[in-house]
């Protein structure tokens, strides 16, 4: 197991299911995990039956409630359904499961990617024969495990401005450029940004259990948060501790002029 550490930043490159991290520790869990929809993963399967799909979910989210302090919370980036491979109905699904591991409800933040040209299939076109909608949001479940409200008061860094527009749980920003990243199924920084702000306070941790490219170890950093990042794949290991380097530390010399 392979582990890069820098300043409030630790990113580890292994399993999460085997990674042993401290119990109650963690304040803020961002993620999104594989969809299982096809993706070309570097070295995992992300075309397994449903039915495993969702074995292997009570697995990490049953790890995650455990590393969660009591007024923890988990803001899980899922699809809303899934239409290749059959029609399944992803958000109810997960967001049912967490609840039978003993997550609590809290809310559910509908994410506007404004992707909608994207769209290639009606099913029976111009007929009720069969047709097919899809909706072109993703959702961000918000889950806690024993309270909602915080235990200790700690430093709020949200405006005025963010906490009415975001507690607004339609969110619309545009989704995140693969050939710009580099990985084939990065979201956008706003997303963790704006879930680590409303959601945590300064110095809080924060664990990205399948953290990809880095994004939520970036936005943490940037908000003065610790962070922790789990990533199985060597090669997107190796992407995020590059480009970590870069958004966090390279670009922040270069500004301040050392």
């Amino acid at each position: 197991m392979n582990v890069w550490e820098k300043e409030d930043i630790k990113l580890i490159n292994g399993d999460f299911l085997s990674v042993e991290l401290e119990k109650n520790s963690i304040d803020l869990v961002v993620t999104s995990p594989p969809y299982n929809v096809g993706i070309d993963y570097e070295n995992s399967d992300d075309t397994i039956s449903y039915e495993e799909y969702l074995k292997w979910t009570e697995k990490w989210l049953n790890k995650a409630l455990h590393l969660l302090k009591d007024d923890g919370r988990l803001c899980l980036n899922i699809p809303l359904d899934k239409n290749k491979g059959g029609i399944r109905s992803v958000y109810a699904d997960i967001t049912c499961l967490a609840k039978r591991i003993g997550y609590k409800y809290q809310t559910s933040i509908v994410w506007n990617e404004q992707n909608i040209s994207r769209r290639t299939a009606w099913g029976s076109w111009l007929s009720a024969s069969a047709p097919y909608v899809i909706a072109p949001v993703e959702m961000i479940v918000v889950l806690y495990k024993e309270r909602w409200k915080k235990k200790n008061k700690g430093i709020s860094d949200i405006s005025r401005e963010e906490f009415i527009d975001w507690t607004n749980g339609m969110w619309t920003f545009s989704g995140e450029s693969k050939k710009r990243i580099g990985h084939p199924a990065p979201f956008p920084v706003e997303l963790p940004h704006r879930c680590i702000k409303l959601f945590s306070y300064v110095g809080d941790l924060v664990l990205d259990p399948f953290v990809g490219s880095g994004t939520t170890l970036i936005a943490a950093h940037k908000l003065k948060r610790k962070s922790i990042g789990i990533e199985l794949s060597k090669e997107y290991f190796e992407l995020a501790k590059k480009r970590i380097e870069k958004e966090c530390f390279i670009q922040k010399e270069l500004f301040s002029g050392k």
